[in-house]
């Protein structure tokens, strides 16, 4: 092992690449450090990194070095950096760690924080770690795990700041200047009566430019947007983007204040509801991570290929319905496909921006018949530009005239279709309570590819009397 001279002489290599990645030459310091039990080298190493980056860098190494890492920088391994990772790299750090390592690192973390990682561990393991925690804190991380998952009350930090409304501003600084148990950043004060029900809020900026004899209750704002511990995280982001709120109050049931949630919070919630989409129009598992096994994400993408499998056996029948006009007519079968994938571009196209404006509730009751109307204009407008296009090609192609004319009607049809099931597929399945991002997709594919071929080989056969 390398003495305390020589390690002040190698300077830690940079942390991240030009593009944003950690660099090899740092991981490869981190797994000599970790190999060699070298607990100084280590935290010279990474020891002071931002919990995003040491988040990062647990990703990045060995399975088996990830908790020997922790074990070695001791007290100062920020526990943070677990929000930061995969969750099956978190669960995978957990089952090494043990329940007072990990009570220890817990105890020095906001709740929300401590809520987040412990919310995926068995019953019994968080009962044995939050035992070790003391009364205030093991209530408040409990009372969080107690609400429903993806809700305001597993997201919001219980340290909060709370006065009562006749307190003057001078005894609220006063306050927050000798109380040590604070949270670490705040932005605004919050007001509640004796059985510290919600009354308002004072921001900072308001309590610090005003003399101190003056009371709070003359400061805080009566009308204070606030959310129910119960409430799905996705309405708390909406009404952050909506009303560009930094922190937004949280009570129970019964008007009592519980917690707070902040900007930062919420930034997570958009990413993950973001991400969660985006996988979903995919057919993917919005839980699915790169850290996940192989068994596990074929697990989870099997339903939707077979669900799709099923779909596009419709469309295959179809086809086969006028098997015999294709073994007259060669050219149907080379065209075919393009008629197909015009359609499912085209119908994708619609689907992702009818399913994103319902996501944020652009798009209503009040407005949907206008924006269906604008659709079907849209898709008849491209359905004759690809009509002339297709038409052209078809004809210079094949050397039959009639052959332009019978894919422009085609065309014409699939993206008229395709149009009206991109949007219409999705406000249905709203309607009835299904979310659209993860179940619009198949459906889509499966009315344009049917439309689409039906059309194409339908006009082709009675254009050319073919059967």
């Amino acid at each position: 092992m390398a003495d305390d001279a020589d390690m002040t002489v190698m300077p830690a290599p940079a942390l991240r690449g030009e593009r944003g990645e950690i660099r090899t030459e740092f991981i490869e310091r981190v797994n000599e450090a970790i190999g060699a039990s070298d607990s100084a080298a280590l935290r010279a190493l990474a020891g002071d990194l931002h919990e995003a980056d040491l988040g990062d860098l647990l990703e990045a190494l060995h399975p088996e070095q990830r908790s020997r890492l922790i074990e070695l920088l001791g007290p100062q391994f920020d526990f943070t950096a677990l929000t930061e990772v995969d969750d099956a790299v978190r669960d995978d750090i957990l089952e090494e760690l043990t329940p007072e390592t990990v009570a220890e690192g817990v105890r020095e973390l906001d709740s929300d924080d401590a809520v987040e990682i412990l919310k995926d561990l068995p019953k019994e393991d968080q009962a044995e770690i939050l035992g070790q925690l003391p009364p205030p804190e093991r209530v408040a991380i409990t009372r969080s795990l107690d609400y429903p998952e993806d809700s305001a009350g597993r997201r919001m930090q219980t340290e909060i700041i709370a006065v009562p409304p006749l307190w003057t501003v001078g005894q609220t600084i006063d306050y927050m200047r000798e109380t040590p148990d604070l949270p670490d950043r705040f932005f605004e004060i919050y007001v509640v009566d004796a059985g510290h029900r919600f009354l308002g809020a004072v921001p900072l900026d308001r309590l610090l430019r005003t003399k101190r004899p003056v009371p709070v209750s003359e400061l805080m704002e009566e009308d204070r947007h606030r959310v129910r511990a119960t409430d799905d995280q996705e309405e708390v982001a909406r009404l952050f983007e909506h009303y560009d709120l930094v922190a937004v109050p949280v009570v129970d049931a019964g008007d009592r204040l519980v917690g707070v949630i902040t900007h930062d919070d919420i930034v997570d919630v958009i990413s993950e509801e973001a991400e969660e989409d985006i996988k979903a129009l995919g057919g993917v598992s919005g839980g699915e991570e790169l850290s996940d096994t192989v068994a596990t994400i074929v697990q989870g993408r099997f339903l939707w290929l077979f669900t799709n499998l099923a779909l596009a056996m419709v469309s295959a029948w179809v086809i086969s319905r006028f098997q015999s006009s294709i073994e007259k007519m060669v050219a149907l079968a080379v065209l075919m496909p393009i008629v197909a994938s015009m359609g499912g571009n085209a119908g994708t196209q619609t689907m992702t921006v009818a399913v994103r404006a319902l996501a944020t509730r652009d798009l209503n009751r009040t407005n949907a018949w206008r924006v269906i109307r604008r659709e079907l204009l849209v898709g008849l407008l491209n359905g004759l530009s690809f009509a002339v296009i297709m038409g052209v090609i078809a004809v210079a192609w094949f050397q039959v005239n009639d052959l332009g004319l019978v894919i422009g009607l085609a065309m014409v049809c699939v993206l008229v279709a395709a149009a009206l099931g991109g949007i219409i597929i999705p406000l249905a399945l709203t309607r009835l309570g299904v979310d659209p991002a993860v179940s619009s997709g198949p459906f889509v594919t499966t009315i344009t590819d049917v439309i689409g071929f039906f059309s194409f080989l339908g006009i082709a056969t009675l254009w050319f009397g073919l059967k």
